[in-house]
This record gives structure tokens, C-alpha cells and sequence, in this order.
């Protein structure tokens, strides 16, 4: 249960714009690398963005993409925020430590499930000395609800990938690209 995704998604009967990218792309293959001149550092979501979902390998056919990302952006300029790896559903941290010897990138241990951990994000940026404001950090993942609402709410840049590793059938999903295509008006 994300108690985070579920309690913000009320913010967005005030503010539905909360919930709309920067740009969108069909799949993580499209992402522009570097995404923009002013972007310094790039959050990943895992499941459905980048790797098959509850899988921590990256998607075979988006390594080269994933190699030319790492490249752009080395070191702690890249950083991996999942509500499964690294959340307090990960217990010990296991899933975490498993996904960055994979991936070869750090993840984030936080407490709150996205959009809520928006400033353990701008914290470990910030701390590690990648960015001096939250808009130059760009935020990758395949939901509205939660990757993109955090992305606006931090001050980021919101990508949307739209479809992901595989489309998902999810009631959530489709009611998310319903309001997106009512929203993008």
C-alpha cells in the first residue's frame, strides 16, 4: 500500500496539472540523453520504466540506451527512487543492494513511498553536490500519480514514459492517461 500516492492524489482535485509531464516518451528507448542543458541530475523509477516490473535487470533491448545514460550522467548524478527497492517494504535494504550491483546505480533508501519522498530526493543531490535547486534534476517514471506529481511538486523536470516495458492494463494506468489526455487540452 503506498499511503503517499494514495493521500496526494487528493492534492490533485485542487491542482490536476500536478499530474502532467514536462515532455512524454513511449519508452525509455526515447528518452533524449542529455534530456536538456539545464538538467544535472536524473531520477529513475524501475518497475516498467527501465526494467521488467519486480525484475532488477535492465530491459535487454534498453541497455544501450541505460550505457549512454550512465555515461551523461556518472556517478551520483543518476540515483534510482522505487517504491519497492530501497522503500521500507525492502526489508534490510536487500532488494536495494541487489538492483545497485546490477545496475551500477546508487538507489535511494527512503521512508516514504513517491511522490512523498520528494525531499529525501532533493536531499541526496543536494548533500552529494549535484545540484544547487530541484530544477536542474529530471524524474523518469511510468506514473503520473507518483513520478511525475513528485517531479512537480519537488520544482523538477517530468518525464513521462508512457508505455513502458510492457503497456500497462491497470484500472490506475488507464485512468491516468484518460486524465492526461484530458488535461493536455
Amino acid at each position: 500500500m503506498n499511503a503517499s500516492g494514495t493521500l496526494n492524489f487528493f492534492r490533485l482535485i485542487w491542482n490536476p496539472r500536478l499530474c502532467m509531464p514536462h515532455i512524454w516518451i513511449a519508452t525509455f528507448n526515447d528518452l533524449p540523453v542529455p534530456i536538456n542543458a539545464s538538467i544535472k541530475a536524473v531520477v529513475l523509477d524501475k518497475d516498467n520504466c527501465f526494467a521488467y516490473p519486480e525484475d532488477n535487470k535492465v530491459w535487454p533491448a534498453y541497455r544501450e540506451k541505460w550505457e549512454q545514460l550512465k555515461r551523461q550522467y556518472p556517478g551520483k548524478r543518476l540515483l534510482i527512487v522505487s517504491n519497492t527497492a530501497g522503500s521500507n517494504d525492502d526489508k534490510g535494504y536487500k532488494e536495494a543492494e541487489k538492483l545497485e550491483a546490477i545496475t551500477g546505480v546508487p538507489v535511494l533508501r527512503h521512508a516514504t513511498k513517491k511522490p512523498g519522498c520528494r525531499d529525501e530526493v532533493i536531499q541526496y543531490f543536494t548533500k552529494n553536490g549535484v545540484v544547487s535547486n530541484p530544477s536542474e534534476i529530471a524524474v523518469v517514471g511510468d506514473r503520473l500519480f507518483t513520478d511525475i506529481m513528485m517531479a512537480n511538486q519537488m520544482g523538477a523536470y517530468g518525464v513521462w514514459v508512457q508505455d513502458g516495458v510492457r503497456k500497462s492494463t491497470s484500472s490506475i494506468s488507464r485512468f491516468e492517461k484518460t486524465l492526461y489526455n484530458y488535461l493536455k487540452i
